[in-house]
């Protein structure tokens, strides 16, 4: 009978990368540096209904009158907003990194546009923030759009929401 050995996490920790989480495997898309010097967001996003389109995140203030105002009025009063486009991954985990001003408080908001229309198309488009609770029929909640972000790299895991049911809701798509 052959003996058992315990392996420690130190021996863990040496095996080969071939070895280790898929989500390791994800390569990033956006503004890459920002997932290896801070002060950056590094956002998986998960539960995508298809890989149709491309795919946004926006940064806005961490207040409700800023939240998910225009772009122009934020920009025009010096107020904190960036938006990252890039298209979507044919396959694979999906990464966007976003780089944020100084390390502080913002919301997020990711959106999938599946049509490439730039305009968020209720019946089709996804949407989803940090806080992954089911936006229903509202917009999203600031709370749960909050994320705070240190000098290095913040993660965060987004569950897109689509609409569907009735009556038609946003949720996570097979819940």
């Amino acid at each position: 009978m052959a003996s058992r050995r315990l392996i420690s996490l130190a021996t863990l920790a040496m095996l080969p990368s071939a070895l280790t989480p898929i989500a390791a495997a994800a390569q990033p898309v956006g503004e890459t540096e920002a997932c290896v010097n801070g002060p950056g967001i590094r956002a998986e996003i998960v539960g995508m209904k298809d890989r149709s389109g491309s795919l946004k995140l926006e940064l806005f203030p961490a207040n409700q009158h800023d939240f998910l105002r225009d772009d122009r009025d934020l920009l025009a009063e010096g107020k904190v907003f960036h938006r990252v486009w890039v298209p979507t991954p044919k396959s694979g985990p999906v990464v966007i990194c976003m780089r944020v001003p100084r390390p502080g408080t913002y919301a997020i908001l990711f959106t999938h546009d599946r049509d490439g229309k730039n305009k968020f198309n209720f019946w089709s488009d996804g949407a989803g923030v940090p806080g992954n609770q089911k936006l229903g029929r509202s917009q999203p909640k600031l709370a749960n759009a909050l994320i705070a972000v240190g000098n290095g790299v913040t993660s965060v895991e987004i569950r897109t929401q689509y609409l569907h049911g009735f009556p038609p809701a946003f949720g996570p798509v097979g819940r």
